[in-house]
């Protein structure tokens, strides 16, 4: 990031869920300091995340890839019969682009997980930790299909550690790189740790991803904390009030200062095992962590075991949450 200077750039990352918004925050916060001007593409999802960040920048509206999980099949499933849908939203970006980047006059083109977000016109890099897919079958195939979209940019962005010993990302990102510019520009999180808090919660429930998986999630987590009136429990989601315990208190999307807060106050973290879930409580230190991968996500399946090995985490299906036992 510190080799752009001086020019142009529009950032926009994928509206799956608000872990690739968040970790592109101290991605713009790099190039602001070198005398970039950036724009801004949101949706009707990502658009708080960077209007509470950067108020000041100029935001365009980009097209939604709007992916929902399903309640019965599994995310590999359900992308299947979405592909003709999300195959028209990446030729309606690539089109949009097109046009912003002559009306903007733009340099540089940032990429969070969106395909289509490319062109000749500029300078285009593409931030993902997914290089190496993980999928039930048809993995030649898929991560074809991956390569080549990702051949499209001309750099590769990984937010990792490129140290393979200290990857957070495991075999996702690291292996023989088929694109010919990579770097490794470290863990990203607009979280801040501070070490002078008091613990506060025995447990904190990190809800977190699309519907309508988040909501079964939340439910689940709230109905454990019933169990365990003698515990303290943090609850943070972006569902309106939700009906709690009186042991829970509930925080509805606080921003990052109140966020890094809530979790440097909680003992044990009970999360998703998404990526930049994972960044954000690398960062600040967390290491007490329960994760409970989405059903049928195999990245985040994928993701729980190798922290379980190499981090200590404890891991537990959504289908047996009933059966987690909190201390």
């Amino acid at each position: 990031m510190e080799n752009i200077k001086d020019k142009t750039i529009f950032i926009s990352p994928l509206d799956w869920g608000l872990g690739h918004a968040t970790r592109c925050v101290p991605v713009v916060r790099s190039l602001l300091k070198n005398n970039n001007k950036v724009i801004l593409g949101t949706t009707a999802l990502t658009y708080p995340v960077f209007e509470e960040e950067f108020p000041d920048l100029e935001k365009i509206n980009v097209p939604a890839y709007n992916v929902r999980y399903s309640s019965v099949l599994p995310l590999w499933l359900k992308l299947l019969f979405d592909w003709s849908r999300i195959l028209g939203v990446i030729r309606e970006e690539q089109k949009f682009l097109d046009e912003t980047i002559l009306k903007y006059k733009i340099d540089v083109v940032i990429s969070d997980n969106r395909f289509g977000l490319h062109s000749k016109k500029a300078r285009s890099i593409f931030i993902t930790h997914q290089v190496f897919l993980k999928t039930p079958f048809g993995s030649s195939l898929v991560q074809k299909i991956n390569r080549n979209y990702i051949l499209n940019f001309d750099e590769l962005w990984i937010p990792d550690y490129e140290d393979e010993n200290k990857s957070l990302s495991g075999a996702l990102s690291h292996g023989t790189h088929f694109h010919p510019t990579v770097r490794y520009i470290g863990p990203q999180s607009r979280l801040r740790k501070n070490e002078a808090v008091k613990q506060k919660y025995d447990y904190l429930f990190f809800i977190s991803g699309p519907e309508p998986q988040r909501s079964i999630f939340q439910d689940l987590l709230v109905e454990k904390s019933r169990s365990y009136p003698e515990l303290k429990f943090a609850l943070v989601s972006n569902s309106p009030q939700i009906k709690q315990h009186k042991n829970t208190d509930y925080f509805e999307s606080p921003n990052a200062k109140n966020l890094s807060k809530i979790i440097n106050e909680s003992s044990t973290v009970i999360c998703r095992s998404g990526y930049s879930t994972l960044m954000d409580m690398h960062l600040l230190g967390k290491n007490e962590l329960i994760l409970i991968p989405t059903p049928g996500q195999t990245e985040q399946e994928y993701l729980a075991m190798y922290w379980k090995a190499g981090f200590g985490a404890r891991c537990h299906k959504q289908s047996n949450i009933h059966k987690l036992v909190l201390q």
